[in-house]
């Protein structure tokens, strides 16, 4: 039985909702924070230890074994070193303090975003991924899509008279969003499921699936007011990008700067959807769908202003 899970990167905006989902289904939780993070949440079976597992794993042999890991660790820049300290090498010493103490289910949430890589953290996650599958220990991948979070960046622009961006002629890619909340309780449940042993569980909301002409549409309806787009060639980011890569031999900065607009590329043209090889493109009716919360819901929220300080500011650029 599963009775004390560790929670890894829990400081992280994913991490904080699995830990409340967990203490709300009775574990026992140890929260994995960086080091000198805030952290306000108290609970009876809450244990917070401080630590960087991009530095050493040393700080959780001094607490009690626990009986499952779920890692929510993720690079949160893209930029190639941190990518490789945190999706690789963190993960990788997490998955040894794992094995020492023969825990019962190793959970990794990972991304969707892995089907194709051409980034650099895409590449560590799917390296150390690797390693997991090769472990010994029974091994969960979760692979969810879009969060709301990342769909929400532009409404302080709309508020303000300003247009919305898209890419293209806004229907390049496609998501189905899962809420923060609906996500974690996805992620528990994966922790006493037997069919999720051994499985890549890709995941998303409810949907149908939205493309960012759609989210323009949707935020009208609920802004009570016209829309207009701005229309940017996805193509920039990587004209951008090569310009910037010959100088990223000498700079470690610029190099990361070149990676990041590589990124912008990637999500400006690539759905966070399955990839079907069968039809080789992305395929809404092969994205299972979790939990009940909408986008349209999440838009409303954050519009009256309830939910500002918990995401807090995301802009698109």
């Amino acid at each position: 039985m599963i009775h004390r899970v560790l929670v890894a990167g829990a400081s992280g905006y994913i991490g904080r909702h699995v830990v409340g989902a967990l203490l709300q289904q009775g574990y026992g939780v140890v929260a994995q924070l960086r080091a000198g993070a805030t952290w306000t949440l108290t609970h009876p079976k809450l244990e917070c230890v401080y630590g960087e597992l991009t530095a050493s794993e040393q700080f959780l042999w001094d607490i009690e074994p626990c009986d499952a890991v779920i890692s929510c660790l993720a690079s949160r820049s893209g930029g190639v070193r941190d990518a490789r300290l945190v999706e690789y090498e963190a993960n990788n010493r997490l998955l040894a303090v794992a094995s020492q103490w023969r825990v019962q289910r190793f959970l990794l949430l990972s991304a969707i975003c892995v089907q194709k890589p051409r980034l650099a953290f895409q590449r560590e996650k799917l390296r150390f991924e690797a390693k997991l599958r090769g472990s010994t220990l029974p091994w969960t991948i979760i692979r969810p899509t879009a969060f709301f979070k990342s769909l929400s960046g532009q409404i302080a622009r709309l508020q303000q008279g300003k247009p919305f961006f898209i890419f293209g002629n806004g229907t390049l890619t496609a998501c189905k969003p899962i809420a923060e909340e609906d996500l974690a309780s996805f992620i528990v449940e994966q922790l006493t499921s037997a069919a999720a042993i051994g499985a890549i569980l890709p995941i998303g909301g409810p949907g149908p699936a939205i493309t960012p002409v759609g989210q323009a549409q949707l935020l009208g309806q609920i802004l009570q007011q016209p829309i207009k787009t701005r229309s940017l060639p996805p193509r920039l980011f990587l004209i951008a990008a090569a310009v910037l890569s010959p100088f990223g031999l000498l700079s470690s900065r610029v190099r990361d700067q070149a990676e990041f607009l590589r990124i912008a590329h990637f999500y400006a043209t690539e759905s966070m959807l399955v990839w079907s090889e069968d039809s080789g493109a992305y395929s809404e009716a092969l994205t299972p769908e979790s939990g009940s919360k909408t986008l349209g819901e999440c838009y409303q929220r954050i519009i009256q202003g309830d939910l500002v300080s918990e995401l807090g500011e995301h802009k698109l650029f």
